[in-house]
């Protein structure tokens, strides 16, 4: 391999030439032939036999060329970058051949795409304002009714009609002009009034009837329905009930908590549970300031950033969604098919993500190395016990399956967020205020 060009033509772009000697290039085709000459066939000769020159007269004399410079490339690349001292490689080279014939038998060009030269400036002190949520009555109030619905029992009712909000367990047939309908018919069906699970105004005219009444249900299908014969037409529902039962909620006291959680009185449930919401919505708050400071620091950013970054990064978004998709047994051509999105759609839409990334990301590994930020082996040791925990496999894998010094630079980048959410002008808001501010 010879390096015959080496030329910076863009910031972050290279232009290399690389030559490959006659021999080389030469014993790259004879390898080649000899894969595929097995697959061959020539009359006059037998299936695998046919000479090279044979092939090449009739095939043309390049037939070899793609596949012996395919298995080239690797090694070359590899030797012309070593060489070049080329660092920071952001994307896979975009090859071109120069010249197959010559002195220095095969000639590739080769670009090479780089991390870009940043600059940031103005990165400490940024005023930015963290938005909380406070906790209310209201929101308190759901969260335990939700664990009150979720431990409900439910009871047989005998002495009243049936309520909305009961179950009802019914036969029902139903009829258009006098004639049964398929597929309206059911027996025993437990049925949630006020669900709306049946046709409108189907539910609440089985409320106030009792078990063991029988009764016509009178509706109208709606015009969208999706039984087309069904459409718009009047219906009778030919109706019986057997049973009705409501939900029985527990009652909120001591033992209720006891229930539900490792507290002995209510009064400590909710104050716990008050406890978690008010983390919660720190959390989020916390997220929406660090967006509001990646922000801030793209806007100072100074970098040409060469377009395979974002490409790239476009790419990784789709592969992480489709990972998604897989863990939840779909994909993304099942997914494509039932939203009517294509490929060329959702990198439209994950590209404006792919850059604020790309963009973030440069902006805090600049900010490292100007601070000087690095991480330590303990650093490194507990993101990695981290991530074993977080994927529930042991340590040995995580190390195994991550270098350490992709750990280091992540760790890096990490402890960049830190500095400047530390250095930053933080004003603390209550989310009612922040409205009103914006009435005002």
């Amino acid at each position: 391999m010879k390096l015959l060009k080496c030329e910076k033509t863009e910031k972050s772009m290279y232009e290399l030439e690389i030559g490959v000697e006659k021999e080389v290039f030469e014993a790259a085709i004879e390898k080649v032939y000899r894969k595929q000459v097995k697959n061959i066939n020539i009359a006059g000769f037998r299936k695998g036999k046919a000479p090279r020159a044979i092939i090449e007269k009739m095939y043309g004399k390049g037939v070899f060329y793609e596949d012996a410079i395919n298995d080239i490339i690797p090694t070359v690349y590899t030797d012309a970058i070593k060489e070049a001292d080329i660092k920071d490689i952001v994307a896979q080279p975009e090859f071109d051949i120069v010249s197959v014939e010559g002195e220095n038998g095969l000639v590739l060009s080769a670009k090479i795409y780089v991390k870009p030269e940043v600059e940031i400036k103005d990165y400490a002190g940024i005023a930015v304002e963290k938005v909380v949520e406070p906790v209310t009555d209201e929101e308190i109030e759901r969260e335990i009714n939700t664990v009150r619905e979720r431990n409900s029992r439910e009871i047989e009712v005998t002495d009243r009609a049936a309520e909305m909000g009961d179950t009802a367990v019914i036969d029902y047939e139903g009829f258009v002009d006098g004639v049964a309908f398929e597929g309206g018919k059911g027996e025993k069906h437990s049925l949630k009034l006020g669900s709306g699970a049946f046709i409108p105004g189907f539910e609440e005219q089985v409320a106030g009837h009792a078990i063991g009444e029988e009764f016509d249900v009178n509706v109208t299908f709606p015009t969208e329905y999706h039984a087309a014969e069904l459409a718009g037409k009047a219906a009778v529902f030919k109706t019986k009930i057997h049973a009705i039962n409501k939900v029985e909620l527990p009652e909120l006291d001591d033992d209720f908590a006891k229930d539900v959680s490792e507290f002995d009185t209510f009064a400590e449930y909710k104050a716990d549970l008050t406890a978690k919401i008010e983390k919660r919505h720190d959390a989020k708050a916390e997220s929406a300031l660090e967006e509001k400071l990646m922000d801030a620091l793209i806007e100072k950013l100074v970098a040409e950033i060469p377009e395979p970054m974002f490409v790239n990064e476009t790419e990784n978004f789709i592969r992480d969604y489709d990972n998604n998709l897989r863990m939840s047994g779909l994909d993304l051509n099942t997914y494509f098919k039932y939203t009517g999105l294509t490929l060329e759609k959702l990198r439209e839409e994950f590209r404006p993500r792919a850059e604020k990334q790309v963009k973030a990301r440069l902006a805090l590994e600049k900010i490292a190395e100007l601070e000087n930020l690095v991480a330590s082996e303990e650093d490194i040791e507990g993101e990695y016990e981290r991530i074993a925990k977080a994927y529930n496999v042991t340590l040995e894998q995580v190390k195994e399956s991550i270098d350490s010094s992709a750990i280091a630079e992540d760790m890096k980048v990490k402890k960049a967020v830190d500095f400047v959410k530390e250095k930053a002008a933080i004003t603390v808001v209550e989310a009612k205020a922040e409205a009103d501010k914006a009435e005002a």
